[in-house]
């Protein structure tokens, strides 16, 4: 009987690992252009970005992929209430273009969606693809009846309960109910996005 040889993988320089961590204030930089390069200039008028500015995220819940010194990967977390229901929104999530096929994102969702269970919050929302997300348990299920500050796709409202009935019967409008972040902060991230 002959043994079964494990086929010798070849590693390339795709194949470099990453790592997540907590988001440092050095990352804001690389984070800014990761999203400028992933969404466009004209991310800060979105929808969900109303939910987000002059805001902070969540405690914790502001993750970097960082490989070979460089940033990667990022997904925050933010505070709102879900028609009057404590919850956080995601987003958003981004992984640079030149490193998709590694796994970042999923990986950054893990993450953060352990660390938020992990933290006690009872749900979360976000504004994105139904089939991506649903390999996170995310559906529209519990959000037909939820509305954000501006236009949206009512199939792209996705919520995902850690806690049972957390969004039963939830109506109305999503709003951000986090800390606000300080005035000159704030003002340094707007004059960075403009």
């Amino acid at each position: 009987m002959t043994a079964l040889r494990k086929p010798q993988v070849a590693l390339t320089s795709k194949a470099a690992p990453f790592a997540i961590r907590a988001e440092r204030a050095a990352d804001v930089a690389m984070r800014e252009a990761l999203l400028d390069a992933c969404f466009g200039e004209n991310r800060h008028g979105r929808t969900c970005q109303r939910l987000r500015d002059g805001r902070a995220p969540a405690a914790g819940l502001a993750l970097s992929a960082m490989r070979e010194g460089k940033l990667v990967g990022t997904v925050r977390l933010w505070h709102v209430s879900a028609g009057g229901r404590p919850a956080l929104v995601l987003g958003p999530l981004a992984v640079d273009p030149a490193c998709r096929e590694l796994g970042i994102g999923a990986a950054l969702m893990h993450q953060a969606l352990a660390a938020a269970r992990a933290r006690g919050h009872a749900a979360v929302i976000l504004l994105g693809d139904a089939p991506y997300y649903a390999r996170f348990g995310f559906s529209a299920e519990e959000t037909g009846a939820l509305s954000l500050p501006g236009p949206f796709e009512r199939e792209r409202l996705l919520g995902l309960e850690f806690q049972a009935g957390a969004l039963d019967d939830a109506a109305g409008m999503i709003v951000p109910t986090g800390a606000t972040l300080p005035k000159r902060r704030a003002a340094r991230l707007h004059a960075h996005a403009a």
